[in-house]
């Protein structure tokens, strides 16, 4: 017999992050109401998330942490999407904020800030802020948007372009500014009342600011860190990557809700203010219903086959391709289309159940919301389409489109 893990570790093996995943869905749900009006998840929720092990899904094991495959994570943030899409974003949003943080920040500092415990860490990564260059660090200020997590974090995840002489710097023989990610204690933030929103009212994805902070330079790292102190092969994917996975989850586990509550309306008693009036509904009702399992199956195989392939050419010691990544991105734009399109079907045939609060309607506004990520736009489509088309020779991906190497 092999020997038997000790039982800090066996909380963390993927089966049992999933089992605590799926065991919890039941209580995620019914924490969505109260999440729903407070504007942010329910501290119950986050506390179960916690005490599931569950935030520690990519965080490397040398933090004891779960350092989960692609795949393994994707399946997770389905699961907990499907319970309930505010919590699915937050989970996923806050993963990117911890993993990246836990593995590009030198390993002095980040032992230092996961020394006693996982600290959530949310922020918005994009570069919208200035950090002006300091002797052995920068001055940071700056604007950001939808810094979602943030009412349940420690740490502040966001991105700046540096600037030296009140000028922006850029990688050397490029035209690329330098972007960096500042990790800062959430006392260092101002944060906006104006989460007031159509969905994810959950999330609290508040707006904040920043003034002034001095950050030390072993608190940053590259944006476009691909390159782990700590952490094996899921690091290479990069915060891009990470993000893809916690994106395509989400899509997925609301569509997949939205469809189970669709069909437990149409086997339910009749007389309901809905079209559904016949016990499993009319012809119209079967076919587009048909359809929507067909498409959201087949958008969940799309995206599973291209992260399987991605998993092992990770394990193989390889970067994934620009094709790959292409290939990625584009199974989230086709799940988070298919999830639209679903959220849409739901409210319709959902009727006057639809209308009022309750499943139905959190699903079709969470999707409709998260269909309004700047990762899930047209121009991402079109980028897409240039790499597959072979007209992005010599390009690799950045958040937003394809560049030249540098």
């Amino acid at each position: 017999m092999g020997m038997e893990l000790p039982v800090e570790s066996r909380h963390l093996e993927p089966a049992v992050l999933l089992k605590g995943a799926k065991e919890l869905s039941s209580f995620i749900s019914d924490q969505a109401v109260i999440g729903d009006d407070l504007g942010r998840l329910t501290d119950e929720c986050v506390q179960a998330l916690r005490d599931a092990g569950l935030f520690s899904l990519f965080i490397p094991k040398a933090l004891k942490g779960a350092e989960l495959s692609p795949l393994e994570g994707l399946e997770i943030v389905e699961v907990l999407s499907r319970a309930d899409g505010s919590t699915g974003w937050v989970f996923m949003a806050t993963q990117v904020s911890m993993a990246s943080c836990a593995a590009f920040l030198a390993p002095s500092v980040t032992k230092k800030i996961f020394k006693t415990h996982i600290p959530l860490i949310a922020g918005h990564g994009a570069p919208m802020g200035k950090a002006d260059t300091e002797s052995n660090g920068y001055r940071l200020s700056g604007n950001w948007s939808y810094g979602s997590g943030l009412l349940h974090s420690e740490w502040i995840h966001s991105g700046a372009i540096i600037y030296k002489d009140d000028e922006p710097t850029f990688f050397p023989g490029t035209k690329y500014p330098h972007m960096r990610i500042f990790i800062v204690p959430i006392a260092e933030a101002e944060f906006k009342d104006n989460w007031d929103v159509l969905g994810l009212r959950a999330s609290g994805s508040v707006d904040y600011s920043i003034r002034d902070a001095f950050v030390p330079e072993e608190y940053t790292h590259l944006l476009s860190a691909n390159r782990p102190y700590l952490g094996g092969d899921l690091y290479r994917l990069g915060i891009l990557g990470l993000a893809t996975i916690g994106h395509t989850g989400v899509s997925l586990g609301i569509a997949r809700r939205m469809l189970d509550e669709i069909s437990a309306l149409a086997n339910a008693p009749s007389g309901r203010p809905t079209p559904l009036s016949n016990r499993g509904g009319g012809e119209a009702f079967q076919l587009q219903y048909g359809q929507a399992e067909a498409r959201l199956h087949a958008a969940r195989a799309f995206a599973y086959d291209i992260w399987g392939k991605i998993q092992v050419t990770l394990a193989d010691g390889s970067d994934p391709t620009v094709r790959q990544i292409t290939l990625a991105r584009l199974a989230f734009l086709h799940a988070n289309s298919v999830a639209t399109g679903i959220a849409n079907f739901g409210f319709e045939f959902g009727g006057g159940v639809a209308l009022r609060k309750g499943k139905i309607q959190r699903c079709f506004r969470d999707q409709r919301a998260a269909a309004q990520h700047f990762t899930a736009s047209e121009p991402i489509f079109r980028e897409c389409a240039k790499e597959l088309l072979g007209l992005a020779e010599g390009k690799i991906w950045s958040v937003r489109e394809l560049v030249e190497i540098h």
